[in-house]
């Protein structure tokens, strides 16, 4: 694929990306712009490429996905729980806006958060998503239809508090 052609995807895909970007990094937007500046690197100087077997935006996707990882692992901000961290309740949402919807996605599983995103907020179908994640549809269904169950019940929940 020519330079031009990837630079067109990449316009094209821009702000998709760096909203998924921001999603991967856990709604940090500083950090969103640093993968999203290291995934268009990685395409222009030929280190991810486009075999075309899959849409653009799902490859550009699954670029951006396993680059946030990666900085991840190098900035090594996995720690374990044994350092006293606490997991978030999700009954400890800020109520100050009518809806907290990023504090409640941020609740769900990775994998559930990531699914449920991809189909609602990037109009990825599940096969797509599925492609993107690297784990099966049926997989990728069950994490959709949980997520999708979990977050009812906690947007109720938090209804309810309100």
């Amino acid at each position: 694929m020519t330079s031009s052609a990837l630079e067109h995807i990449l316009q094209k895909h821009h702000r998709d990306a760096y909203l998924w970007a921001r999603q991967c990094c856990s709604f940090d937007d500083d950090q969103a712009k640093d993968v999203l500046q290291a995934v268009y690197l990685k395409i222009l100087e030929g280190k991810a490429k486009y075999n075309e077997k899959s849409s653009a935006k799902t490859w550009l996707f699954s670029v951006i996905r396993y680059t946030a990882i990666d900085q991840f692992k190098k900035e090594k901000h996995l720690e374990p729980l044994e350092l006293g961290l606490e997991i978030p309740d999700w009954t400890e949402i800020n109520t100050e806006e009518p809806m907290n919807y990023e504090g409640l996605i941020q609740q769900l599983s990775p994998m559930q958060a990531q699914v449920l995103l991809m189909v609602f907020y990037h109009q990825l179908t599940l096969e797509e998503s599925a492609e993107v994640l690297q784990i099966s549809i049926g997989t990728a269904r069950t994490h959709y239809d949980r997520g999708k169950k979990r977050l009812k019940q906690m947007i109720l929940k938090t209804q309810e508090q309100i």
